[in-house]
């Protein structure tokens, strides 16, 4: 089986995110869909460090403190000293932040509506475990 799985996961995941960064700028949202990760995941956990942010984002901590940076700089989301270690900074949701995940919701919303159209909720469920699959398999070296 000769197959480039790996090409077609990427061309997808590019996809995904030009045509989503399409969406924030037609709905004139000055956001990046990188930018969107991190405040999606502090939507969901409320307070992380930026090494947690990192993780949980599958990204480098320079690019998670570049980003950071400029979501300070929107007032979107603020930093703060960790009460256990000053070197640590924890990062969560300002007042302005949550209110523009709540608007960028229901853009990525209908976005994630129109891609995963035609598609069955086994589908789905398939390729989750065919996607997990893939990483378990790398990660523990198969």
């Amino acid at each position: 089986m000769d197959l480039n799985y790996g090409f077609l996961i990427e061309k997808t995941g590019k996809k995904l995110k030009q045509e989503l960064q399409k969406r924030f700028q037609e709905n004139g949202k000055d956001i990046t869909v990188d930018q969107w990760v991190i405040l999606l995941e502090l939507k969901k956990f409320h307070l992380l460090s930026q090494v947690e942010l990192a993780e949980k984002t599958f990204k480098d901590a320079p690019t998670v403190t570049r980003i950071i940076d400029l979501l300070i700089k929107k007032e979107l989301v603020i930093k703060t000293s960790s009460e256990d270690d000053r070197r640590k900074f924890m990062v969560s949701l300002s007042e302005k932040g949550k209110q523009e995940v709540e608007i960028l919701l229901p853009i990525v919303q209908k976005f994630r509506i129109k891609g995963w159209f035609g598609l069955t909720e086994n589908d789905g469920i398939a390729l989750q475990r065919i996607l997990n699959k893939i990483i378990t398999n790398i990660q523990h070296g198969h």
